[in-house]
């Protein structure tokens, strides 16, 4: 068992994992204990990545309008098609969408492609979707997109704001790290929110700021600092621009609760030690970009940057949205931190020896779905994304897909989405099988290691590239034989950064051997302070950006605020972590979540179903009620797609809106209304074998061990024969509860599908008749009850999916004594293995700590 150090697939953290392959695609996940990301530190998903690394549901082969074929096929057609359009059309009908799952080779190669010899901008990534309003903003500020901080600043911070950040669901490594500090130092923890996530509920302070008022608050911040005379003059004196009605543009409105905006300017006057961190909830809007900068402005008029435990800190969604934009990813860049003025575009040329440079930015991702839709794109390869469900306004995404005449698709699961709409698919190697770098959101790259052996005909990504660029012609330059090959020509092509002024330098690594790359430890470009020998700007200095605040307004017809939201177990649109038993126990569907008076008002109830329009479309999910939502708002979750369920589509509804600056699309700020949906039946199922229910008002599905749990209602007959199995099916009608009962065992004798349909009764609890699935011998007036004969005690949902903890085992270990989560965690094992259910266990105490006192009183 040999151990293979390698880095996580999941979020811009870049944790480090070790992995010891122990069977046929079975794999042991540890964390790496000398990864400077995490030291050892792995989250619920990076913990359980074992259980998604099979081959069900993968793509195998390659195939053309879904017929299986040769990769000589497959390559000769892809580059026949993308030839046809650019000798009828121009380069600019071709286009590609590529991803931050991709390597930093694999983006190299496809930048490269495109914008050296296709001679077009039009390649885009979905990080438009998740970073370029902060790569806008450094831009804007530093002259170039460096992040300024390290993660240890998190150590030595005085006082972290955490904007627009979930920290302790979506990063719950980096979240660690923060608790750390505060027990070790004390540092202060502020949440800048419109929600009450759990991060939230640990923070010393919470602002609840309305979507889209981080401007305005921001603003109001840097104007009480130069009020109480907290500017760092000498520095802005010497190291920072201002225009010269910056100051005036400032106000002192703010748009929060006025105590909370009190407590705020006292905790960062106290505190010039200051990391501002700032993620999705920041970028993913139409004021993305001022919102960066806002917060930049406000390090940089106090000094509060390139210092120890300081600075303004953006920090990615995508395992490697940093090296994607390291190599020219996004559409607005040209490679390696290099924008297209002439001499930038010669320079490049040169260096690639490219016959065709592209003249100037390609269309961003939203703007590069219209043109695919109108037909101007009239070729797209989209790699290892599914922006059929990620891109905003999705219905009109199929729509562009659906008439574009050539769709290229390189991935690694057969049916998404996207996939679905492809002419080509191309089977590209998964995590475990990639070979290359990532850069996470502190500037660190590390390896990516391969420890399983490519499945059937699958390749790697930078291969497939070049297989395209040969039959294009372009082989000689596309030539390379190894990833280390391509990491040593983007390490030299850094040095036309460097002779620019840029931070952006790896050029020591030009020279690597393979032996050298195979033994790559993680380095960090820039060094911990990038930015502190000058700004890359013409004069050096940073520049100080005036900002106004923005925010979408609703009306009578949409009344409430719409906020797209992210799980703590799953990730992007669950083609990976949908796989996984363990992650599925979470949040098992989609909810909508709302306070109980705009519930009461819409007359939804909990746990019923609700309808959420918007201008761009509707769909439907389950209704959850939360005093953790403000009123005049709701929070859905961007997971679910086709594939898992039939409605829960989050991303149908925010419109194609997007930050001027930046391109990004406004995801968190979408008009909205909702009504409730009443089926005639409901019905769950659970199943060894998947299936597509047509025609229902709702269903959804999430992985359970030795099969699938599906939730279902609908309007038409009372009837699931349809999706059972083959099997012997014993059956109980319940007429007093108005429920029909059904068990389904195959030849062996073994469980293969339940089912519980009802019109007005109470469903039972799905958990143990869904363990039952595989069993041999499974009593057959258990499963139909619901219930074993000898019921083992009700855990609540669970909160702990490492241990399989629930909230009932949380309030009996309290009620016997354990007062803290270090004492739950010895009562229970809870929150002992990753630590991502930690923030959830202190909630929990707290509210058993209430209802204690409200007993005793």
């Amino acid at each position: 068992m040999k151990a293979i150090r390698t880095t996580c697939a999941y979020c811009g953290v870049g944790c480090g994992i070790t992995a010891r392959v122990i069977g046929d695609r079975s794999v042991s996940i540890t964390g790496d204990r000398e990864h400077p990301a995490n030291a050892g530190r792995l989250c619920s998903k990076g913990t359980h990545l074992g259980e998604t690394v099979g081959l069900e549901g993968r793509l195998l082969h390659p195939r053309i309008n879904g017929n299986r074929v040769s990769w000589e096929a497959a390559l000769d057609s892809v580059a026949g098609r993308m030839a046809a359009c650019m000798e009828q059309h121009g380069p600019d009908s071709v286009a590609f969408y590529v991803s931050g799952q991709l390597l930093t080779e694999d983006y190299y190669a496809a930048n490269k492609l495109m914008k050296g010899f296709i001679g077009s901008g039009n390649i885009d990534t979905n990080s438009r979707l998740c970073m370029a309003s902060a790569v806008a903003a450094q831009v804007r500020a530093f002259g170039e997109d460096v992040v300024p901080c390290s993660y240890e600043d998190l150590d030595a911070a005085d006082l972290i704001l955490l904007v627009g950040s979930n920290t302790a669901w979506c990063h719950p490594v980096v979240w660690q790290r923060i608790e750390k500090a505060r027990e070790r130092r004390g540092t202060k923890i502020v949440v800048i929110d419109p929600r009450r996530t759990e991060t939230a509920e640990q923070a010393d302070l919470h602002v609840a700021v309305p979507p889209d008022g981080d401007v305005a608050l921001f603003n109001a911040l840097l104007y009480q600092m130069r009020s109480r005379g907290l500017l760092d003059e000498a520095f802005l004196a010497d190291r920072v621009e201002a225009d010269a009605d910056f100051w005036s543009s400032l106000s002192p409105g703010h748009g929060v609760d006025p105590g909370a905006f009190r407590k705020l300017c006292g905790l960062l006057a106290a505190h010039p030690r200051t990391v501002t961190l700032f993620s999705q909830g920041a970028n993913q809007s139409i004021c993305g970009t001022d919102k960066g900068n806002a917060i930049i402005n406000l390090h940089l008029a106090t000094g509060r940057i390139n210092r120890i435990g300081a600075g303004p800190f953006s920090i990615t969604g995508q395992p490697n949205a940093m090296g994607g934009r390291e190599v020219g990813g996004l559409a607005t860049m040209l490679a390696c931190h290099l924008g297209f003025s002439a001499d930038e575009r010669e320079a490049v040329a040169g260096f690639w020896n490219a016959p065709t440079i592209c003249s100037g930015p390609g269309l961003k991702a939203v703007d590069m779905f219209r043109a695919i839709h109108s037909g101007k794109i009239k070729f797209v390869w989209i790699m290892a994304t599914n922006p059929a469900v990620s891109l905003p306004d999705s219905g009109f995404v199929r729509e562009a897909l659906a008439r574009c005449p050539n769709v290229v698709v390189s991935e690694v699961i057969s049916d998404t989405d996207t996939a679905r709409f492809a002419h080509v698919l191309l089977p590209a190697h998964a995590w475990g099988e990639k070979d290359g770098t990532v850069t996470n959101s502190e500037r660190r790259v590390s390896r990516q290691r391969a420890f399983l052996a490519p499945p059937g005909e699958t390749r790697a990504d930078w291969e497939i590239i070049a297989g395209v660029a040969s039959r294009l012609g372009w082989g000689d330059a596309f030539s390379w034989q190894h990833p280390a090959d391509v990491f040593r020509e983007f390490a030299a092509m850094t040095g036309l950064a460097a002779e620019r002024g840029k931070a952006l330098d790896i050029t020591g690594y030009a020279g690597l051997d393979r032996n050298g790359y195979e033994a790559l430890a993680p380095f960090q470009w820039g060094g911990e302070r990038p930015l502190a020998s000058g700004f890359p700007t013409a004069d050096g200095r940073a520049r100080l950006v005036p900002v106004k605040p923005a925010g979408h307004a609703t009306g009578k017809d949409f009344p409430l605020r719409l906020n797209t939201a992210r799980y703590r177990d799953q990730w992007h649109t669950m083609t990976r972590t949908g796989l996984s038993p363990t992650l599925s126990q979470h949040r098992p569907e989609p909810i909508l979540e709302i306070c109980s008076a705009d519930a009461v008002r819409a007359g939804l109830t909990d746990r019923g179903l609700v309808k959420v329009e918007t201008m761009s479309g509707e769909s439907v999910f389950r209704v959850g009620i939360t005093d953790a939502q403000r009123a005049g708002e709701v929070s859905i979750p961007m997971h679910w797609s086709d594939a898992m369920a039939g409605e829960g589509r989050t991303n149908r509804l925010p419109c194609q809106d997007v930050d001027p600056v930046s391109g990004q699309p406004g995801f968190k700020n979408t008009a909205a209304r909702v009504s409730p949906v009443k089926p005639a039946w409901r019905a769950f199922m659970a199943t060894s074998e998947a299936f597509h229910p047509d025609g229902l008002l709702y269903w959804s599905r999430s992985r359970v061990s030795g099969g699938w749990l599906y939730e279902l209602a609908g309007n038409g007959p009372m009837t699931l024969d349809e999706w059972l199995p083959d099997g012997e099916q014993l059956e109980a009608l319940d007429k007093a509860r108005g429920m029909r009962r059904i068990a389904v065992r195959n030849g062996d004798g073994a469980l293969v599908a339940a089912a519980f349909i009802t019109r007005t009764g109470e469903l039972p609890s799905r958990r143990w008749i869904a363990s039952q699935l595989g069993t041999l011998g499974a009593n057959a007036s258990e499963v139909l009850a619901g219930r074993p004969s000898k019921p083992a005690p009700d855990r609540g949902p669970i909160v702990c999916v490492c241990h399989g903890i629930g909230e009932k085992d949380i309030a009996v270990a309290h009620a016997g004594g354990a007062q803290s989560v270090t004492e739950i965690g010895k009562a229970t094992c809870a929150g002992t293995n990753c630590g991502s259910c930690r923030p959830a266990l202190a909630i929990l105490l707290d509210r058993c700590a209430v209802l204690a006192e409200e007993e005793l009183s």
